[in-house]
């Protein structure tokens, strides 16, 4: 268990790092960081960073396909995460 607590950690810091990052890169007018790739940051469990990332910086908060995916992602993980509960402590 321990070690899903570091991974959470570190995948949302790295998600967290990268809407920052791709901020400054729309600011300065240089290529920025593909949606495709925040958005499979945010499927691997860096979904609580990502958020953040968004909302500090204002990044992608204005693009409703983005938006789509990036909820489609956190309902599947809300359910992925009842159904592991649900079965590890119930049966």
């Amino acid at each position: 268990m321990k070690f899903v607590f570091v991974y959470l950690i570190i995948i949302n810091y790295i998600a967290f790092s990268l809407y920052h990052l791709d901020k400054q890169r729309a600011i300065k007018g240089k290529q920025r960081i593909s949606e495709k790739n925040l958005l499979t940051i945010a499927a691997f469990g860096g979904t609580l960073g990502a958020y953040i990332g968004m909302q500090k910086y204002r990044n992608k908060t204005n693009k409703l396909s983005f938006k789509l995916w990036f909820y489609g992602i956190l309902i599947l993980q809300i359910i992925f995460f009842f159904a592991f509960y649900k079965k590890r402590f119930f049966i």
